[in-house]
């Protein structure tokens, strides 16, 4: 070979020269490229060629050696240095580096899979993350609960500014001082209405009655007639008549002047005649007339007959006079009020004030007494029979007390003295009842009545009656309730126990909800908690402790009937029993699954102490505890109590109930809402006043997406403006048994090669992987310092094999010269 294989030889040293050169550049090129993989290339000599093989020692020969020429380099491989580069702080939060082994893993243009670690990703208008060169990172996604989905590999998504979540409430920590020291909560606050009618119980008409002073009959026209016969009466008797108009109720008006008559002498026989002619008349009112007289030469009229009203009478003597006649009259101003009765029932609400009617030594005359109307086929009251009359005092106009019971339709002439009708000691003397028929549970609503002195209104009629109470003094939120043509009392009464958070029923039958003690006049014992119609008052029982009081003033009922017009029904509700007990009360808000504050109130109130513990009821209430529609609950606002333990010490012990719920019906929220009362943070040492305040919540309201951070094992947790995190995806990272023998693609991009071995993927940390850190990237682990002397090798190698050919051209010149 010769001459010829030196040049050979020297051209394959230029070559991989040169490759050596080619890779320096490409290592120094890349210096600054974030996650860039600097390449070493390694020679070997190419196959040898053999002038000897050599041979084996003998007993003669020591042994020759093998006789080889080399016949140049060859580029045994160029192999990428996995080492890691230099892990730099970044400004962008989506700056991703791994520290240790692994690639990441990124989608292609043609939905391949390609692999980098260069950790420099972006937010594209898809908020999907992706390289600088626009591949999508791969990981595992979340579903619409956020929950990771660790099925197959998508790109990963970080919306911000449209991703919105909220978190429910499932637990709230309380803190105060539930002290051991005050009263003991055992009496309620108790607020009762004013006595309220029944309107369907008819009452009688008042602007129809006639009231007057009864007429007094005059004796002007009156003349006397005396016959001697027909009669018993005695020659010379002198007499003196009296007459008094006769009403259809049997009573009389005050009697005429007297009138004299003389029995004229004639045959001396006792058998004479008096007639008395042109009686007057007694108009519409009386039809009937009495007539009274004296016995012969007396003074004390009595009753001698009764005849026709205009018409005249004759008195024959055959009358005993045994009835004397009444001469009593009234002096005042007088008023009357008249009621329909039936014996055994009743009476019905009284007639409108009637009158007043001054009397001056009179009597008084009330005429056109109504008929009472028949009841309806279906009952309600009962066919009233007669017409009772009341009437003042003169020294007391606002009492009236019963006069006389008398037939519908008929005309009554009073003469009663007050002291007669007051004197309730008599039998059958009684004093009105103003409100008359009351309430009960069926009365309908737009039926009830509420009396205002001697004025009677209709409280509610069909439309929307707006409620708003107090409970500790504190505002409750108002709730509606739609008073329809059947709506009842007792519908009413449920709703407002409903809505002031009255609890009745603590759920748990070891440990009850506490009565009250009963301190209204003329009550005793105890008293449960809630609402009552009793003798025709609506009366309702707070739950005890003085912030549980409930109360009801002016504008707690606000009505909007059918013509939009708007009034505030009074029912007159005040309070008859006081609270008392230590107590306190925290107000704090929760959020459903749905992000909606809710209101919640909560008081305890101190139930007991002993020797040994210190025992708290509390009462949890919300205005937005939403119950079915039509389940007849809608506006209960009781959601939750229970009992809070505190020992000698003053530590919280345990509590017989922890758990709040809210109904979300008619609502998409999960229902209900649940969550626990932490009261592990409560003092039960002395204080003064107990106190209680919501000291944590766990829920929020909804909030958008707004920043996110990646851990160090891959997981993307989304930062939501109302405070919340939730994971938003997970890297997905791969190693490879030999990562050497990755193909290259360019752009920092590696693809699976035939050499490589299958991806072994894992979360970062996991099956040998390196952790991940945010906000940072991987520089380039190219080693400049190292490549640049490489380099000054590489070309003193690629000179030193230049000087190899020319040297070999040399001897090829010589060579030629022997010709010469």
């Amino acid at each position: 070979m010769g001459l010829t294989s030196s040049l050979s030889i020297a051209l394959t040293g230029m070559n991989a020269a040169e490759s050596q050169i080619d890779v320096l550049g490409n290592n120094l090129a890349n210096s600054q490229t974030v996650g860039f993989k600097s390449s070493d290339i390694v020679f070997a000599s190419q196959f040898m060629q053999t002038l000897s093989l050599g041979s084996a020692p003998t007993s003669e020969n020591g042994g020759t050696n093998p006789q080889q020429t080399g016949l140049g380099v060859q580029i045994a491989g160029i192999t990428p240095n996995f080492k890691p580069g230099t892990i730099s702080v970044s400004s962008s939060p989506s700056d991703l580096a791994i520290q240790g082994d692994g690639f990441f893993q990124v989608e292609g243009s043609q939905g391949e899979t390609f692999y980098t670690r260069n950790g420099i990703m972006k937010l594209n208008s898809a908020n999907e993350l992706v390289t600088s060169s626009g591949n999508r990172l791969l990981g595992f996604g979340v579903d619409d609960k956020f929950n990771i989905q660790t099925t197959t590999l998508q790109a990963l998504t970080v919306p911000l500014g449209s991703e919105e979540v909220a978190k429910a409430t499932t637990n709230v920590t309380l803190q105060g001082t539930l002290t051991a020291q005050g009263d003991i909560a055992d009496t309620s606050a108790i607020i009762q209405s004013a006595i309220l009618g029944n309107s369907a119980i008819p009452s009688p008409p008042g602007a129809t009655i006639i009231l007057q002073s009864a007429t007094r009959p005059s004796n002007v026209s009156i003349t006397t007639l005396q016959t001697d016969s027909g009669g018993t009466h005695p020659e010379g008797a002198v007499y003196q008549y009296k007459v008094a108009f006769l009403d259809s109720s049997g009573k009389e008006s005050i009697a005429s002047d007297p009138i004299s008559v003389t029995v004229p002498v004639g045959n001396g026989i006792a058998d004479n005649t008096i007639r008395l002619n042109n009686l007057p008349s007694g108009g519409t009112q009386y039809s009937q007339m009495r007539v009274y007289r004296t016995t012969d030469g007396g003074s004390t009229f009595s009753l001698v007959g009764q005849t026709s009203a205009g018409g005249s009478f004759v008195d024959n003597n055959s009358t005993p006079l045994t009835t004397p006649l009444d001469n009593s009259t009234l002096n005042g101003n007088y008023s009357y009020m008249i009621t329909y009765y039936k014996a055994g029932n009743p009476e019905s609400r009284p007639s409108p004030l009637i009158g007043p009617q001054n009397i001056v030594n009179g009597r008084v005359l009330l005429g056109n007494l109504p008929t009472p109307p028949a009841p309806p086929p279906e009952g309600g009251f009962p066919a009233y029979d007669e017409i009772r009359i009341y009437r003042n005092l003169a020294n007391d106009p606002n009492s009236f007390y019963l006069v006389d019971t008398v037939a519908p339709g008929t005309s009554y002439t009073d003469n009663r003295a007050d002291a007669s009708i007051s004197n309730l000691a008599t039998t059958g003397n009684k004093q009105i009842n103003l409100d008359g028929p009351t309430v009960d549970s069926n009365t309908l609503l737009i039926n009830m009545t509420r009396r205002d002195g001697f004025e009677y209104t209709k409280p509610f009629k069909v439309g929307k009656l707006d409620f708003t109470s107090r409970k500790g003094g504190r505002l409750s939120e108002t709730k509606s309730f739609q008073i329809t043509n059947t709506s009842t009392v007792q519908d009413l009464n449920n709703f407002m126990e409903a809505v002031m958070g009255i609890q009745t029923n603590s759920g748990d039958s070891n440990n009850p909800i506490k009565a009250s003690i009963n301190k209204i006049q003329g009550e005793s014992g105890f008293i449960n908690p809630g609402a009552f119609i009793s003798n025709g008052q609506m009366r309702f029982v707070s739950n005890t402790g003085v912030d549980n009081a409930i109360s009801i003033d002016l504008t707690s009922f606000r009505l909007t009937d059918a013509n939009n017009e708007v009034t505030n029904p009074n029912l007159a509700f005040g309070q008859v029993q006081a609270a008392t007990g230590q107590s306190a009360v925290a107000n704090y808000i929760v959020y459903d699954s749905l992000g909606l504050p809710l209101n919640v109130r909560l008081t305890a109130t101190l139930e007991s102490r002993t020797d040994t513990r210190t025992t708290y009821r509390w009462y949890a209430d919300s205005p937005n505890n939403a119950n079915k529609i039509g389940s007849g609950d809608e506006s209960n606002v009781q959601v939750g109590t229970g009992l809070v333990y505190f020992d000698g010490n003053g530590n919280f012990i345990n509590s017989s109930n922890s758990t709040v719920a809210i109904n979300r019906a008619n609502l998409p929220s999960t229902k209900p809402l649940q969550f626990e009362l932490d009261f592990s943070s409560i003092s039960g040492l002395a204080a003064e006043k107990a106190t209680l305040a919501a000291s944590r919540q766990d829920g929020s309201p909804p909030g958008k997406l707004t920043s996110y951070v990646v851990g160090g094992d891959g997981t993307i947790r989304g930062v939501f403006s109302n405070g919340i995190t939730r994971d938003l995806g997970q890297i997905r990272l791969a190693r490879f048994s030999n990562p050497n023998g990755l193909e290259q693609r360019g752009q920092n991009l590696f693809a699976q090669g035939i050499n490589t071995g299958l991806p072994i993927q894992g979360r970062p940390g996991q099956n040998g992987i390196g952790a991940v850190s945010s906000g940072a990237v991987e520089l380039s682990n190219t080693d400049v310092g190292k490549d640049l002397v490489n380099l000054v090798l590489a070309s003193t190698q690629y000179r030193a094999n230049a000087r190899v050919i020319t040297a070999t051209q040399q001897l090829f010149d010589e060579l030629l010269n022997l010709r010469r």
